[in-house]
């Protein structure tokens, strides 16, 4: 009779120790509901875009491989920091991590070309880029006329060069001569 009434005890311990328990957890459970504040918020990052740079020859269109692509994130004219990839066979590179709407700056570097450098507005959840890489050319100087420079780039503020001065009114304009040397 002892042994009987023992295990009744027991039984009767189990079961309000599962009770105590589905409690507990259904107690726990409803504290993480209740909108306590404890931890970090959670804060959803920016939606990015994915930019890829094809980097080509400028002389024959051919890909350049292994150049180094490296990409500057600027938030509010301040450089937060890089990131440098290299192209792959085809000449191309990726890159997923940048957000929509802030700029990049680019710059391309590559072994026996000039250094190709740019800033982008992402603007796009996807965007092309296509680069042809120069060789090196004749060092710039300020002592020569440089034509070309007022042509393309982005600094052409400078006013168009002057035309030459014209022949006096006095003085007739020297006329080539009709015949040619032969």
């Amino acid at each position: 009779m002892n042994c009987r009434s023992f295990r009744r005890l027991t039984v009767a311990v189990a079961i309000l120790g599962l009770i105590a328990t589905t409690l507990v957890a259904g107690l726990a459970a409803g504290a993480q509901d209740a909108g306590t504040k404890r931890g970090r918020k959670f804060k959803m990052p920016p939606p990015t875009a994915r930019i890829e740079v094809t980097v080509l020859r400028d002389s024959n269109g051919k890909p350049l491989v292994n150049a180094s692509v490296v990409f500057h994130s600027i938030e509010n004219g301040v450089a937060k920091g890089n990131m440098e990839l290299k192209t792959n066979d085809d000449g191309k590179t990726v890159i997923d991590v940048l957000p929509i709407g802030g700029i990049m700056r680019m710059q391309i570097i590559a072994k026996g070309y000039q250094t190709f450098g740019d800033d982008y507005k992402i603007d796009k959840d996807t965007m092309t880029i296509e680069v042809r890489m120069k060789r090196p050319g004749e060092q710039y100087s300020i002592y020569k006329p440089h034509p070309e420079a007022s042509e393309g780039g982005k600094d052409s503020d400078a006013a168009p060069p002057a035309p030459p001065a014209s022949a006096p009114a006095d003085k007739p304009a020297a006329q080539p001569s009709q015949t040619q040397p032969k």
